[in-house]
């Protein structure tokens, strides 16, 4: 019955957009409200009334999604249609600010079911998001594909002399959005354009589904505890307790989404760490591989139908980066740099395996143990010494938001009267210095079944002052759980991680721009990562250092000697760090700087081959992310952009050394970066932003000192 009257919705609205009696428009609106009645126990239907729009997590799931998503897009097809046919003469006011307005529905069921995929997935979820990869790509051409639409788009672009610079912003992103889409193409260039991009979007869904899947399948297995020498007891626990909950006798080892695997800087059993990195290496290969070769090629025919040369080519329309060109040369210049430095850091390893009395040659699963190793003798550092002293809810609350206060000035407040969609979540209320409200923020820390690997940032409201909305954010990380009672114990890194991602959490929140199409996050890929790369150093800012990192059961400072170790050891490895960074991101690249002709029979002779051309093929640093598993790149929206978290380090490392040269952590550069960085959005030239801020365009001085590549 519903399907039935979903289509009946759908006829009604493409009925309306070829004319506009008030006898259809009745029936438009008659078949939405037959939808709406059928659907009225479906809080996605309307606007939650809770503070900020919060979603209600507790009174919706799976089984609402798809009526939901069917009414929205009928919706959104209505009023844009109707925007489309309007006989008005085209306007900034009566198209472009009528197209922000549009899809709220659409919007609403979309942020819902697609944030939620990805944190508490199950096999529902992924039959819906199966079903709906498709329908949405299709409801996106008919958007973009419209030609009546972009004759009016047209008409703004070539009329907007006297427009605001931020209209003018607006403006010239719809524009590049329809022409990128295919606006511009032929009728049957446009029909091909439609079948690529409903193919894309099904194996983009395939690819991010068989990860997941792959998260709780190609897992391992040890019943022999004294195979796990070199773990902790707590650790230890961790791992029989995942076991027992996924049905399994021993101990169970998870993987994390990165091909190097962060416990085998710990375990003892030569045996084992080759077992788990040869289990991270070739996972999904079989399923991901052939969709690699078949989306690749498919994203080659989509740049040539548009004029392009190749995928990377076409991507770089949008990018700061502009061109192929530029990426490759920032990552050719490094590479050689990386790989002589990791070499270095190898021999040293080698001279430990061999002082220890083996004779086996470095590989890629002994490179963390005995890196670990290495690090504790030129540093004196024992890792286990320096977990007590980041205990999760003192880094949260005494470090985290205690640099937020004092560079911004906001405060937290949690909210436990608002639903969350897991017990693992926390929401904050934030609020400015003077007490006004700002928004929301979801923390999401800990790693369990059903959510995706890595942490990220993402947005369940986004500001908006054209509709009057303020953001609703969450960060979501992958931080083990320990067992029951047990505090969590946070590595250096997964500290620096929480940092990284509200970084992007304030890019969302401090948003202060009128159009939905250019707030907060909105921006290009290759600066995005900008904010949330700055916003790590802050958390070794002495201030900062000497209110968190205090002994979890005395209360106790970490002591100096071994902090000072600690911040000394940060640019240990690093040849190795950027050397799996730049292999991953020249992998992205050269996956997407072909034509649609060259044929790719072997994922790893690929990667083989593409590693060696640029010189950075040397088997005990393996790329960060192999291909069957490179999720940025093949299913996250990265394609051909991984190199951006190079680029924008860039910007990071330039802005933090300014900050530092000119007071530290004061108000006064928080509020200047807020102002001319955080709250602008994509709503101004984003170079422009950055000059705005710092005064000039960054350098690669304070990078290169940061990475220990030159004194």
């Amino acid at each position: 019955m519903r399907k039935t009257l979903i289509a009946t919705t759908i006829a009604s609205a493409l009925i309306l957009s070829a004319c506009s009696s008030n006898d259809t428009q009745n029936m438009a609106k008659e078949g939405a409200a037959q939808v709406q009645d059928m659907n009225a126990n479906n809080v996605l239907f309307k606007p939650s009334p809770l503070q900020y729009m919060a979603p209600e997590f507790d009174k919706f799931g799976t089984k609402d999604y798809e009526a939901a998503f069917d009414a929205g897009i009928a919706q959104h097809t209505a009023q844009v249609q109707a925007i489309a046919n309007n006989p008005a003469p085209a306007t900034f006011e009566n198209t472009l600010v009528k197209m922000e307005l549009s899809g709220e529905l659409l919007n609403r069921v979309s942020a819902a079911f697609y944030n939620l995929s990805g944190l508490i997935s199950d096999a529902e979820y992924q039959r819906i998001d199966e079903k709906m990869a498709p329908v949405l790509s299709a409801h996106s051409d008919d958007i973009y594909l419209n030609g009546e639409l972009f004759k009016r788009v047209q008409t703004i672009y070539d009329n907007q002399d006297k427009l605001n610079a931020e209209d003018k912003r607006l403006v010239d992103f719809y524009y590049k959005q329809f022409v990128k889409a295919g606006a511009k193409l032929n009728d049957a260039e446009k029909a091909k354009m439609r079948e690529i991009n409903s193919e894309l979007a099904q194996l983009s869904t395939a690819f991010s589904q068989n990860i997941l899947k792959s998260f709780k399948e190609d897992v391992i297995v040890v019943t022999d505890k004294s195979e796990l020498a070199g773990l902790s007891e707590g650790e230890i626990a961790g791992l029989a307790a995942s076991a027992k909950k996924a049905g399994k006798d021993g101990y169970m080892i998870t993987l994390v989404n990165t091909t190097q695997q962060p416990i085998l800087s710990s375990l003892e059993n030569r045996d084992l760490r080759e077992r788990i990195f040869k289990a991270s290496a070739n996972r999904a290969a079989k399923t991901n591989g052939p969709i690699i070769i078949k989306e690749t090629n498919l994203r080659a025919q989509k740049a040539e139908l548009l004029g392009y040369k190749d995928w990377a080519s076409y991507v770089m329309t949008s990018r700061m980066a502009q061109t192929t060109e530029n990426v490759y040369g920032i990552l050719d210049d490094l590479a050689p740099k990386a790989v002589e430095k990791a070499k270095i850091e190898a021999a040293a390893i080698q001279k430990v395996i061999n002082d220890s009395g083996e004779s086996f040659e470095l590989k890629p699963w002994d490179w963390t143990f005995y890196a670990e190793k290495v690090r504790a003798e030129k540093y004196n550092l024992d890792p286990a010494l320096v977990k007590p002293y980041f205990e999760m809810q003192s880094v949260i609350h005494d470090g985290l938001f205690f640099a937020m206060n004092k560079l911004y000035g906001i405060t937290f407040k949690e909210r436990k009267d608002l639903p969350v969609y897991h017990e693992d979540v926390t929401v904050y209320e934030v609020f400015n210095a003077d007490g006004s409200a700002i928004g929301l923020f979801y923390l999401d820390p800990y790693a369990r079944e059903g959510k995706r690997g890595g942490a990220w940032m993402s947005a369940y409201v986004s500001e908006s002052g054209l509709k009057g909305t303020k953001p609703v954010i969450y960060n979501a990380q992958n931080i083990p759980k320990p067992a029951a009672g047990e505090p969590t114990l946070m590595t250096f890194d997964e500290v620096s991680t929480m940092f990284h991602e509200f970084g992007h959490a304030a890019h969302g929140l401090f948003s202060d721009v009128k159009y939905p199409s250019l707030a907060g996050t909105a921006t290009a890929r290759d600066f995005v990562e900008f904010p949330s790369q700055a916003n790590e150093d802050w958390m070794i800012e002495p201030t900062v250092l000497a209110n968190y990192a205090k002994h979890y059961k005395t209360g106790e400072p970490i002591p100096q000697a071994l902090l000072d170790k600690v911040l000394e050891s940060q640019k240990f490895n690093q040849g190795y760090g950027t050397t799996e960074y730049l292999a991953a991101a020249l992998l992205d690249m050269e996956w997407h700087s072909f034509g649609s002709d060259k044929k790719v029979a072997d994922v790893q002779k690929f990667e083989q081959d593409a590693l060696e051309k640029h010189g950075i093929a040397y088997y005990p640093v393996p790329p960060r992310y192999k291909s069957n598993f490179f999720s940025h790149t093949f299913a996250g929206g990265y394609s051909a952009g991984y190199y951006a978290y190079l680029w924008t380090e860039v910007f990071a490392a330039d802005a933090f050394a300014h900050m530092e040269n000119n007071g530290g952590l004061t108000r006064k550069n928080g509020d200047k970066f807020r102002k001319e960085i955080l709250s602008k959005g994509n709503s101004r030239d984003l170079m422009q932003s950055y000059i705005e801020f710092r005064g000039q365009k960054p350098t690669t001085d304070a990078l290169l000192k940061r990475r220990g590549l030159v004194e």
